[in-house]
């Protein structure tokens, strides 16, 4: 019978109990941490008191955790073993976790009825020999599979057997044996060294033999390698009832047992979500609801079944009994996520797209004939080398935006104007400050304006570190957003210098996403520029790589042969092809005391120009392999130059009309590259 004099003697007077609980190799009387709290000295032991007769746990360094093997599971389970009803159950958890079949009846041991055998048949130690004859599933049998919706083909799969005969030995070292009958039915769950005995209509539901092992898990050998959910069940009738409707499960030996970390360690990698499919009685609920606690680290949740928890209605097994399917449980798993992401999707709902509501199109700020280059919630990036005229040409923009008459000269570049008179931005990071003022004065004069402008403000922040700048970006803008109604553009001139390296990707990441995202919040343009110059049609660093990733227009400045006129040329384009922006010149005028638009160039330096382009992406190409299909090549030039599919497509075009590439002529499928 259940109680703790038995249990004690069956238990080596508790040792057996601390050793199964306590997760870590102890000796008697050698001093280990306490796993009941987060122990920082190892200052408690296990111990034999005489007095009682029992193995006891002694913390010396807080007397609350010392106590017997009942206190301890007590403890570790959530229970007060003082009380009556606490210490049963703690009794049973003990029972059931080291398997040693004493029954809560008053008739201690029940055999299969048409075997005549000792009435203290008891469960046997896992190192105990064994035997067990199989049969096959008769048709009872199976209909009791069959009502949780598991299948023989299930039951193939996970090693499960029907049992004839069963024999091993009890505690005394007697040899007992178990016969399967028509009301008295028995399945074995079979391992390599053991077999576990399900006995569904039996006072004593599972018997063991062999050795099971310290982790034992059902259904881990019959996972997938990779899979979104992965369910750990109390029983594994339960990991094959949710097999059958298409979900992956697993259990451990039961509920209240210590779950591996390692284990749970490794499947995070194969699952994305990992979750507690406990019964929803007393014991499963209060079980899960540890593991979880002692699983945060790893994500592990739980998910509570919406069942009454009565013998009959307390598992995902009875859940599929009572009528439930796959579409069911599929939207009691969905109710589940919303609660878990509910924060998450109240905030994510404001993002979604309204098709009934379409956004405002972004104004175009800053275009070149009608390609637009810089819009609202927009970066536009301008890079170039030293001494081309990277600042003069922003200043152009500033001008521009400024500007009371219409005809100034914005070096070919088209302004929209700022009639609403919103903010405008300057935030220098490299110059002095009279090397600033000289710049705004003599974009003050471009604008034709006597004075400056309230809503034109010009910062130095070449004394602040690069900390501070972007701080001072960040706060500014939001003042001058509320002061002025709006910013109507906003000038970087040197976004390098808010980072340490250009090449730090953490560092360049955090910067470039946090312009985009005030350029988004105050719908504006932010222009940067970036002072180096381009490795061919990609910009150096990390810095470099994400500002081509996030602006919607990349424009570079160069010197041309002659020296005294700067170029500006597109390398990149959201919308449209780079190669159809003209290339706009300029160079300083003495007469007029600044820079001076001279014009495109003409149209056949522009095709020179494209074609020079296109001649780079073929070798890139080329240097790689021999040959190449027509899909690869315009995948390739997308990449390359940073262009939609229907930009691309008409690059190849080109190419062929100028025989940059040509058809392989063994194969018409592939090409091959031509005058290069």
């Amino acid at each position: 019978m259940l109680n703790k004099e038995e249990l004690l003697r069956r238990t080596n007077n508790g040792l057996d109990v601390f050793k199964h609980y306590i997760p870590i190799p102890f000796r008697i009387g050698k001093n280990f941490l306490n796993p009941l709290y987060e122990d920082s000295k190892a200052s408690c032991n296990v111990y034999f008191d005489r007095k009682s007769g029992c193995y006891k746990l002694k913390d010396f360094g807080n007397d609350d955790y010392s106590g017997d093997c009942f206190f301890f599971v007590g403890k570790l389970k959530g229970l007060d073993c003082r009380q009556p009803d606490n210490f049963k159950e703690i009794l049973s958890i003990i029972n059931q976790d080291l398997c040693l079949g004493l029954s809560e009846n008053s008739q201690e041991y029940v055999v299969a009825k048409p075997q005549k055998a000792e009435s203290n048949i008891i469960q046997e130690k896992p190192s105990k020999p064994f035997f067990f004859k199989e049969q096959c599933f008769t048709m009872k049998e199976l209909l009791y599979w069959e009502q949780f919706g598991i299948k023989q083909e299930i039951l193939n799969h996970y090693k499960v057997c029907s049992v004839k005969e069963f024999q091993s030995e009890n505690a005394e070292g007697k040899t007992y044996t178990l016969t399967s009958c028509l009301e008295e039915t028995m399945f074995g769950y079979k391992g390599k060294r053991y077999v576990k005995l399900y006995r569904p209509f039996s006072q004593i539901r599972f018997l063991y033999g062999g050795d099971i092992g310290d982790n034992y898990c059902f259904g881990l050998e019959q996972l997938p390698a990779k899979g979104d959910t992965l369910f750990i069940t109390g029983g594994e009738k339960d990991v094959m009832a949710l097999a059958s409707h298409g979900f992956h499960a697993i259990c451990f030996n039961s509920e209240t047992v210590h779950i591996p970390q390692d284990i749970i360690h490794n499947l995070t990698f194969r699952f994305k979500h990992i979750i507690l499919l406990y019964d929803v009685d007393k014991t499963g609920l209060n079980a899960s609801a540890k593991q979880e606690k002692q699983l945060a680290e790893y994500e592990v949740k739980r998910l509570i079944l919406p069942l009454s928890g009565t013998k009959e209605e307390k598992d995902i097994s009875d859940y599929f009994k009572l009528g439930n399917g796959r579409d069911e449980f599929m939207r009691l798993f969905l109710d589940f996520l919303d609660k878990l992401y509910n924060d998450t999707m109240t905030m994510l709902k404001s993002c979604e797209i309204d098709f009934d509501n379409p956004p405002v199109k972004a104004q175009e700020i800053i275009s070149a004939g009608d390609v637009p280059l810089g819009t609202q919630g927009n970066i536009l990036c301008i890079t170039g080398g030293e001494g081309t005229g990277k600042s003069n040409y922003v200043a152009s923009l500033v001008a521009g935006s400024v500007r009371i008459s219409n005809t100034i000269d914005t070096l070919g570049i088209t302004v929209n104007e700022n009639k609403k008179h919103k903010a405008v931005l300057l935030y220098d990071t490299e110059q002095s400050e009279v090397q600033l003022f000289k710049n705004v004065s003599n974009l003050l004069k471009r604008a034709k304006l006597n004075d400056k402008p309230n809503e034109l403000k010009a910062f130095c922040l070449t004394g602040m570190s690069r900390k501070e700048r972007l701080q001072s970006i960040v706060q500014s803008m939001d003042k001058f957003y509320y002061e002025f109604g709006g910013i109507q553009l906003v000038i970087i001139d040197g976004i390098a210098d808010l980072v340490h390296s250009a090449n730090d990707e953490a560092e360049s990441l955090r910067v470039v996403d946090e312009l985009y995202r005030l350029a988004g919040i105050y719908q504006t343009c932010m222009v940067c520029v970036l002072h180096y110059v381009p490795n061919g049609l990609k910009l150096r660093g990390h810095l470099g790589s994400e500002l081509q990733r996030k602006s919607s227009a990349i424009l570079s400045i160069e010197l041309d042969n002659d020296q005294s006129t700067s170029v500006v040329k597109a390398l990149k384009v959201r919308e449209g092809s780079p190669l159809d922006v003209p290339l706009m010149q300029f160079s300083w005028d003495k007469e007029t005391g600044m820079h001076v638009y001279r014009g495109e160039k003409p149209r056949e330096e522009k095709e020179k120009r494209k074609e020079k382009e296109l001649l780079g992406v073929a070798r890139e190409v080329f240097d790689q392999q021999s040959f190449i299909t027509y899909i690869d090549l315009c995948e390739q030039i997308q990449q390359i130059m940073d262009v939609k599919e229907r930009t691309a497509k008409s690059y190849i075009r080109f190419m062929r009309e100028k025989e940059i590439i040509v058809k392989d002529p063994s194969n018409q499928n592939y090409f091959i590259k031509g005058h290069i």
